[in-house]
This record gives C-alpha cells, structure tokens and sequence, in this order.
C-alpha cells in the first residue's frame, strides 16, 4: 500500500504539459453545425473592425479624442477574438483539443485583462461624453490627445495587474492526472478545478478583482450618464436636447451590448446546476464575439463622420 501512495504521488506531482479542451460535452454533434456561424461573426467582427480602424487612421476628421477611445475598443476587441476564436475554430474543424500549459495561461490572462480593459474602456467613453455635453465649452482643454494617451496608459495598467495573479494562482497548482477541461477555452474556474489542491483563494480572488473592477466601471458609467441626461433635460432649446442625446447613443448601445451578453454570462454560471454545461460554455464563446462584431457596424451606421470616413475609404478602393 505504501508503494501505491508513493507512485500515486510521483505521478500525480508531475509537471503538466497540456491540457485538452472538450467544446459542448454533452452535445458534441453540434460543433460542425455552429461552425459557420461562429466563422461568419469572427470574420465580420475582424473586418469591421479593421475597416474602422483604417478609416479614423486615415480620415482626418476623424482624428479626434472621442475616435481614438473607439480605436482603442477596436483594437482590444480584436485581440480578443484572436485569442479565443481560432481554436475554437480549430476544435470544431479538425479536432485540434491540445492546448499546451503556457498558450491555455496565457489566453486565460488575455481574456480577463481585456476583458476588464473594455469595461474600463467605456467608462472611460463616458466620461468625455460627460464634459461634451455637460462642459462644452472646456472640453477642448480637458478631452485632449495627451487625456487620451493617460487614459489609454491606465486602462492597460490597471486592468493588466490587477488581474495578472489569476492565470499566476492557477498555474501554480498542483494538476493531478485528470487535464480534460470541460470547455471550449481556457477559463479560470474551468482549469483550476482539475488541480488536487485547495483553490478557493483562486476563486476568491477572481471573484474580488472582477465584481471590484467591473462594478467601479460600472457605477462611474452610470454616474456619468445620470449627469449626461440631468443636463439633456435642462435644454429648452428645440431639438437641441435630441442632438445631444445622439452624440453619446451610439455609445450607450455598445454598453447594452456589452453589459447584457456579461450579464446573462453571469447568471447562467450562478444558476449552472439547473442550465445544461453547454449553455454557459456557448455565451462564453458568444460573449468574445458579438459586441467585438456589433460595435463598429453600431458607430458606422449611427455616427455621421464614421459613415463619412467608410464611404471615402471605400471610394478610394
């Protein structure tokens, strides 16, 4: 018995190299069908995105603070979806489930620093939404390229630390013989699960450093557009209350986008025992790609100097 401990032991101890990633355990005939799908909203996100990034790089009038916040909200969606959709893809395609341990820490870190990183994002949209509207007349002096830059420095840096210990913790476990992760990508909770040691500090963590930098996001989000629509409501001028409201619409339907994909995300996992594993599995997947897709079609069509700048972009080709 005491050779059995010992050789349980030594095997259970040894290093990890991978992991194998089972999309959709229980409904696995799916895949081939979500494929095109999921293959159209990866290519539609990737090319829109693109095309608005060139565009505000190329069109002057576009070179402004406000165009610079939604490049970098393009360019942080698009990561995201490089990060998680091609193996999902890859999976589905050619059953490639091997994912080795540094590539699955290092998606797991990409998902939850970016993911916080566009939260911070449009807190950020808000608030120059919030000196537009209501101080017109200093926002010149405060919205400037170099409030930009800082902002941009600070949504890395913040969101970067802050959740750098996640995919730390998880990789410091002790992983035992079981390396099947019972999902499409390399979440947190997903991984640390198959560890032999105690991981409720893991959790822990995740669970303080997410709801702490999501919800601040969200409160000052929401703070900003409280004030936005008090000093709407004290325009009397005719139509003037119309136009500043649509200024900052286009925003706000990106933070519905984002916010009600998240949230049903959320409830889905609180609620798992009574929702198939697939069902999360699939919004997780949905989640890196829908607002990634709906967000420059949202700004192209409702922004006039967006629909400009394509249309000119568009002309030259």
């Amino acid at each position: 018995m005491a050779l059995s401990n010992s050789s349980w032991g030594n095997y259970s101890s040894a290093p990890v190299s991978e992991f194998l990633l089972t999309c959709f355990p229980n409904y696995q005939s799916w895949q081939h069908w979500l494929s095109l799908p999921l293959s159209l909203l990866f290519l539609l996100a990737m090319g829109a995105n693109a095309t608005l990034l060139v565009t505000i790089r190329l069109e002057a009038s576009l070179h402004q603070p406000m165009y610079y916040l939604l490049s970098l909200l393009s360019l942080l969606d698009m990561v995201l979806c490089l990060t998680v959709i091609p193996k999902v893809l890859a999976i589905f395609w050619f059953d490639l489930r091997a994912i080795s341990f540094f590539a699955c820490f290092l998606q797991m870190f990409i998902m939850n620093s970016f993911l916080t990183m566009e939260s911070c994002t449009f807190m950020v949209m808000a608030y120059d939404r919030y000196v537009a509207i209501c101080h017109p007349l200093r926002y010149p002096s405060i919205i400037t390229d170099q409030f930009v830059a800082r902002a941009a420095i600070f949504v890395v840096a913040r969101n970067g630390l802050l959740t750098m210990p996640i995919p730390i913790l998880s990789s410091r476990l002790r992983y035992c013989a079981e390396k099947v992760i019972q999902n499409c990508i390399c979440t947190n909770l997903s991984v640390s699960k198959l560890s032999c040691e105690d991981i409720t500090f893991n959790r822990l963590y995740q669970f303080v450093a997410g709801w702490t930098l999501l919800g601040s996001d969200l409160v000052l989000t929401v703070l900003s557009y409280s004030f936005i629509l008090k000093a709407v409501l004290r325009i009397r001028a005719e139509g003037a209350a119309a136009k500043a409201l649509s200024t900052c619409g286009s925003h706000f339907i990106l933070i519905l986008f984002f916010s009600t994909v998240l949230l049903v995300l959320v409830i889905t996992n609180l609620a798992r025992k009574r929702i198939p594993p697939d069902v999360p599995i699939l919004l997780n997947i949905l989640h890196h790609l829908i607002p990634p897709a709906l967000n420059p079609i949202v700004y192209g069509v409702r922004t006039k100097e967006v629909k400009q700048g394509i249309q000119k972009l568009l002309s030259r080709l």
